[in-house]
């Protein structure tokens, strides 16, 4: 039916793609970006400040991204490990920006003739 949301089974998280941002558990992905960057001296609290900064910046934009957008952003962004709103929201604006490209640029016949 064409009034249902569509329903993506990404992982083993089961998620409606809708007209708001979803809602991550981010605590994961920044105890696990902690880690990862211990040499960097970036601790929790940077991490879940941005991501909180994140979140807060896609609440404001997430209209302006076409659902399939949405839909592709969010299967990436909660593939392979925790999901993360700066994934996501890096996603996004890289899939917005690729979309605006002329045509021509993104013809598979003149890639790398230029």
């Amino acid at each position: 039916m064409p009034g249902l949301l569509p329903i993506l089974l990404v992982g083993s998280h089961l998620m409606l793609v809708a007209d708001r941002v979803p809602a991550f558990d981010t605590q994961p992905s920044c105890r696990a970006s902690t880690t990862a960057s211990a040499m960097a001296n970036r601790d929790e609290t940077a991490c879940k400040k941005d991501e909180e900064n994140a979140r807060t910046k896609l609440e404001q934009d997430w209209a302006k991204y076409t659902p399939a957008q949405q839909t592709h952003c969010v299967q990436l962004s909660t593939l392979g490990g925790p999901a993360s709103y700066v994934e996501l929201m890096t996603c996004l604006e890289l899939s917005k920006a690729a979309s605006q490209l002329p045509r021509d640029m993104l013809d598979a016949k003149t890639v790398g003739v230029r």
